[in-house]
């Protein structure tokens, strides 16, 4: 593949001025970074898938009350042009939370 066709022509390039939160403490609050989706069942719950384009992933589910602030981060693309939307949350210490990391169930073979 040659290096024309990553290349495009964009007509402008625009700059989001960074917001500080007027009311987060950050000692009171742990970042984690992702991609959001709506939980399937439960409407008060969010899902943040930690790196979608890779095929080991894992995510975390937190209560939507337990979350202080939301920043938009810039969106990733794979190299099929698929674009995911990411974003930093943060949450209260000690919140509750789960991570769940995927993994394939096999027997241990030794050698």
């Amino acid at each position: 593949m040659s290096i024309i066709n990553f290349l495009e022509l964009k007509e402008k390039f625009e700059l989001q001025a960074y917001r500080k939160p007027d009311t987060l403490d950050k000692r009171n609050h742990i970042p984690f970074s992702g991609s959001p989706r709506k939980h399937p069942y439960e409407k008060f719950r969010v899902i943040l898938i930690a790196d979608p384009f890779t095929d080991n992933t894992f995510y975390y589910e937190f209560r939507v009350e337990d979350i202080a602030f939301a920043e938009e981060l810039p969106s990733i693309a794979n190299l099929e042009g698929e674009s995911v939307s990411m974003v930093r949350i943060w949450v209260k210490k000690q919140s509750i939370a789960i991570r769940c990391t995927p993994f394939i169930v096999d027997t241990i073979r030794r050698r």
